[in-house]
Formats: C-alpha cells, structure tokens, sequence
C-alpha cells in the first residue's frame, strides 16, 4: 500500500501544505493563494483540502502528518531569550506568549482538530533546518551534495552545514540564535523602510543602485565574521532579540538617523546600506560554502531557507567554482519547509527510495491547482464576460505572441499554479522585453509599485547562452546573471549622467541592452531558462514570440498587484485584470482583450472590482 504524507508550515510566515507519496510529490501550496491574504501564517486549511484533493484521499487515510519544526524547543528559546533580557523583552513576550498559550504549545490537537477529526494517528516534528536541508536535497538532481540551509531563526538555528546522500541526509554543523545572517539582513531591509519577511527582494533589487560604502563599518562594528562563514553580531545594535523592532539607537546613531519611514523617498543613505549588506551576505555565504565543501568533499550544493531567495549570492556562489553545481528549490522559505518535513519522513525515516537521473523531481515547481477549460468558459459565460475561444493551441500561441509583439501587457493563466514565491509561467504577467518602456509600464501601470524593482526575463533554455553569462538551467528564477556584453548598449553622455540622479525612476529608465525590460543597472538579469519538458505551452509561447520577432526571452513577472498574492483561481485573474491596465487576459484557451470589457473609470472600475463575487 502506498504511505502519504502530509507536510505542514504554519503559525510563523507563509503557511503550506504538501503531500507525499512513497517519496513522490503530489501537491503543494501556500495558503495565501487560497485566502488571499498575503503571507498568511494561519493554519493551512485550503492548501490542506487542496492537497488531499489532488492525492484523492482524506484525512484518515493519511499515514504520517508531519509538522515542518519543534514548537517545544522554539518556546524554550523564548524563554530562554526573555530571562536573558529581562525585563526589556517583557512587551515583546506578553504578546508572544497568549498564540504560544492557545495553539503552538498544543500543536498535534489543534492539527487534528483542523483535520475535522479523521486523522487519528500520531502527528511528528522535524527540526526547522532539517525540513529546509530535505526540501533542498531530496528533489535535487543530485546522487550527492553538501546542505546549506541559511535563513532568520528556525529553533536554535539560523544556518547549518550537512551531507545528503541517496535517501538520507546527516547535519553536520549549526550555527545559532541570536546570530544570523537572515536577521542580520532583515535588520538592514527594516532601517531601509522595507516590511521584514517580505522586503527583503526589495532590498537586493535596490543594492545595484549603491555603493557599499557601509561594508567595512557593519563588519567592524555590527559582526566578528569568522573564516566558516560563522559570525557573532554584536547585539547593542540590534533589538530583535528583546522588542517590537529590528534595529536599536545605536544601529540608527552608527547609520546616521532613524530608519526610513515606509513609503517614503529612498535616499543614497538606502541605497548604498543596500549594497553594503548584499556585499557583506556575499562574503558569508561565500566563507560558508567553501567550508561546507571542506566538510563534505562533495561536487554539488543545495540550498534552502529564506537567505537562499537571495538569487544575487546564489549567482555569485555557482561562478565562483567552488562547487560543480548548485541547485535551489523554488519554495526555499518557510512554505517549502512543509514538503521538506513530508520528503524527511518519506525518504529518512520511512526509507522510501530516491534514484536521482540528473533531473530534480519539482516538476518545473507546477505543484498547485489546475482549472479546467470547461469550467473557465462556463465562468465566463455565466458572468457574461465577452472572451476568444481558441481550440487548437498554435492560433492561440500565434495570437499572444502577436499582442506582446505590438507593446501589450498579457496576463498568462495556464496549468498548475506554482509552489513558492515566483511565478513561473503558470500565473504571470509577460510581455516584450525589447521595449524600454516596458518595466516602468509594468511596474506602475500593473503592479502599483516601486518602479526601481526589476523584473525577471524567461528565456528559451537553449538560447540562454546566446543572452546571458549562464552555462546551465535556472528553472526556478533563482540565479542572476550578466547580460552578455555583445548584447549591452553603450550610454550617452546624458544616460551616464542619469546614472547618479537621486530619482531611481530617471535611472531605471536608461536602456542597458537589447532587452532593456530586463536589464538592471548593473547590467545582470534575474533569468528564468524555460524548457518543454518543465513548462509545457509556456515554452512553446515563447518559442512562437521567437518565430515572430527573433527573440527567445520575454519578461515575466508574478499574476498580481502589490499587496496581494498571486492569483490562484480564474476568478482571481479576471479580478485583477480589470483592476489594473493590463491589456490581454488568457485564461488556458480563453483570450480576453481589455478593449473589449466593460469600459469603467477609476471609481467605476474599483467599485466594480470590489463588488465582483468569487461564485
């Protein structure tokens, strides 16, 4: 009989469910996309009810729940800090304590509780940093690879080092609490202005724009960085160890002032601390990998928790040589964590085989629901809403290629909705990367958003080479790379001038290349390579943009606007299509032109959008 297993994050950032058969993935999902509440923490239940759906089972015929850390040891470390800081931490830890009361210290009852009941068996707990290590390593193309999980906190640990080889994983090194390069960053992105576990992209897209000016000062005065990459900060400066913030009045007196209020204008003070601490990330991650391959003596590394989303030092660390290869699973953040406790049990305690074939076993990360196109076309129907049903797949490729060829902004809705923080080709927004009004127009007009944010190219993966210093697939949007320098364009005297204007929005603006939507201004691009095998009708669109303009890459950024998740549903999509100026919809065979919806104006549109029902 076949064992599932079912994988659960939740009560901290970004909950998630996954499910596991005999070593297999099934399904996997954030419970944002459901709740649409963005990074929701609660339990996961719609992503539980979806995964279940999807394996075809219920609760009672699930094998093993497993929860993705250890409460217990998570609340001894509260205790722990408060007693240290007592009683400065006392309002931190009154709030902390009522959640820790009422849910967290009762896990197993409240998880069967949310399971209606049915499940009866036991409920197990895989350290935080070991769920990061098995969501890194077991779906990894690898036979053998060296671990490095790196994010905030899990229990104790904020990184560790270890070993996965065939159907097991051994850790072999931790670091701990309260030194951590996740918090270390976060501390940095909330000086910056930024919202801590969810700016920090923000914050590496911002670091090109500075000088790390500030790299000697936070090595000198902020951590005593060792040559394994491991660190002691001296925590005079920061308070997120005790309070309600991440940084104190000596991390404001050392930086010159109090932090950057939100939504307020970034000065060269944000932008060269960004690229402070980017340099700084580099360098540790850096020390800690080369002491992982001195660990290990393995060829190839893998990589999760929330610092492994820092694509920048990722790129970084693969040309560096260090390591023959380096692989990063597409939910590396605490979502993933709940399919890494699910493969933990499935592979390491169960024993279920693993026989890697230098592919991974993410299927292209397309782990989420899939709608059918029946039931597409009755939705739309049922509302009305005027669509072009295309029933052979070239008239559909021919006609969005087309749009994107003229300027036009398409909303891409087609097959199972991506696990983790990208979208990939499922639930995106693309268009044509040779316009270099494209990324301003998307950025405002689409997403309501900083406009010095770049957005990502998805590229043919046999034309990688062709546009960008890239030797090997990035499936998963999670390495940067150069642009080639034939392709770069040489800047104008004014263009260089702009290039120290205060007003990002004048910098981001100046073409660097022949793709000048996805160049940023240090001439690297954040590159999805997009195969058939993964991405099935997203390849062959971008195969049919090549036929018609001679360009294998288009822009591709995620199916939402700012302050929401990404769209699970065709509903969602229709949403958020009318909300912004997105010019083409295309739900699976159905295309739907802006022209021809309902032409509301900005007070019409939002009471409209706002009034529009889920049924």
């Amino acid at each position: 009989m076949p064992r599932h297993i079912l994988g659960i994050s939740a009560y901290y950032h970004d909950s998630a469910a996954a499910l596991v058969r005999d070593g297999e993935i099934v399904a996997a999902a954030q419970e944002e996309r459901f709740s649409r509440v963005k990074h929701d923490h609660r339990f996961p239940t719609n992503a539980v009810e979806y995964c279940l759906r999807e394996a075809g089972i219920g609760p009672e015929e699930v094998d093993y729940v497993v929860f993705y850390d250890k409460p217990l040891l998570k609340f001894d470390r509260l205790l722990e800090t408060y007693v240290a800081y007592a009683p400065k931490g006392l309002q931190s830890f009154m709030l902390a304590i009522p959640q820790w009361l009422k849910t967290k210290l009762h896990l197993p009852k409240e998880i069967k509780k949310a399971l209606g009941g049915a499940y009866k068996k036991r409920v197990a707990f895989t350290p935080h940093h070991e769920s990061h290590a098995a969501c890194a390593f077991f779906p990894s193309p690898f036979e053998e690879a060296a671990i490095l999980t790196l994010d905030g906190v899990g229990e104790w640990d904020t990184a560790s080092i270890g070993l996965g080889r065939g159907n097991k994983i051994e850790m072999l090194k931790t670091f701990h609490f309260p030194h951590s390069l996740g918090l270390l960053y976060s501390a940095v992105t909330y000086f910056c202005g930024f919202k801590v576990n969810s700016g920090e992209y923000k914050l590496m897209g911002l670091a090109p724009y500075g000088e790390p000016k500030y790299t000697d000062l936070i090595l000198e005065k902020l951590i005593d960085l060792k040559a394994d990459g491991s660190f002691r900060m001296d925590m005079r400066y920061f308070n997120y160890a005790q309070g309600l913030t991440m940084t104190g009045p000596e991390f404001h007196k050392l930086f010159g002032g109090e932090p950057r209020a939100a939504e307020s204008a970034i000065t060269q003070r944000e932008m060269d601390l960004a690229a402070s601490i980017q340099k700084v990330t580099e360098e540790i991650v850096m020390r800690m990998a080369r002491y992982a391959k001195e660990l290990t003596g393995a060829k190839n590394l893998v990589i999760a928790g929330g610092v492994a989303l820092n694509c920048v030092a990722n790129g970084i660390l693969l040309r560096s040589g260090v390591f023959d290869d380096v692989w990063i699973p597409s939910a590396a953040g605490d979502a993933g964590g709940a399919l890494g406790a699910a493969l933990f049990v499935s592979h390491q305690l169960l024993g279920a085989p693993r026989k890697p074939n230098g592919k991974d076993s993410l299927q292209g990360a397309l782990l989420g629901p899939k709608f059918a196109d029946a039931d597409i076309r009755a939705f739309l129907d049922g509302k009305g809403v005027k669509h072009h049903h295309h029933a052979e797949e070239p008239a559909l490729l021919e006609a969005v290629a087309r749009a994107m060829a003229e300027g036009k902004v398409v909303g891409w809705f087609q097959d199972r909705m991506e696990f983790g923080p990208r979208a990939l080709g499922a639930r995106s927004i693309i268009g044509d990367p040779r316009s270099p009004a494209m990324q301003a127009q998307m950025n405002l007009r689409i997403k309501f958003r900083e406009s010095f944010r770049p957005f990502a190219p998805s590229c043919l993966a046999e034309d990688a080479a062709e546009w960008f210093e890239l030797d090997r697939e990035s499936p998963y949007m999670l390495l940067v790379a150069p642009v080639r320098e034939e392709k770069r364009t040489v800047l104008t005297e004014e263009q260089r001038r702009l290039q120290s204007d205060p007003d990002l929005r004048k910098r981001v603006n100046v073409p660097r290349s022949e793709l000048p939507a996805i160049t940023h201004v240090d001439y690297s691009a954040r590159v999805q390579t997009v195969s058939e095998e993964r991405n099935r009708r997203y390849y062959r669109l971008i195969r049919e943009f090549k036929r018609q303009t001679g360009c294998g890459v288009i822009v591709n950024t995620s199916f939402n606007i700012r302050g929401e998740p990404i769209v699970c549903t065709p509903q969602d999509a229709y949403r958020c299509f009318l909300a912004c100026d997105m010019d083409v919809l295309v739900l699976e065979n159905c295309v739907l032109y802006k022209t021809e919806q309902p032409q509301l104006g900005e007070s019409e549109r939002q009471k409209y959008v706002d009034s529009f029902t889920l049924d």
